[in-house]
């Protein structure tokens, strides 16, 4: 019966679907928005997603650039500590 609506044909049924899983596991059946490869259900609409700085989305700061760096630069001064170590 879904393909008797003239919505259901055409550019409706050749446009890219939505890239997202469901629960079941199979893929979204729903249209991606345009320039998009969500559906407007799976974060494809205008404006969704969190919004920019959200804080909600910061839990404990472990990959932020300056912990990265931090731990870099430890892992830097233990491997030359090791060798000066082993050198004496």
């Amino acid at each position: 019966m879904s393909g008797t609506f003239p919505r259901n044909s055409g550019p409706m049924l050749a446009s890219l679907r939505c890239g997202a899983r469901t629960r079941a596991g199979k893929s979204c059946s729903a249209p991606a928005v345009d320039g998009r490869t969500r559906c407007r259900m799976h974060g494809g609409a205008p404006e969704s997603g969190a919004p920019t700085g959200n804080q909600n989305a910061v839990k404990h700061g472990l990959y932020t650039k300056a912990a990265i760096e931090e731990r870099k630069q430890l892992r830097t001064l233990l491997r030359e500590a090791r060798k000066l170590l082993h050198s004496m």
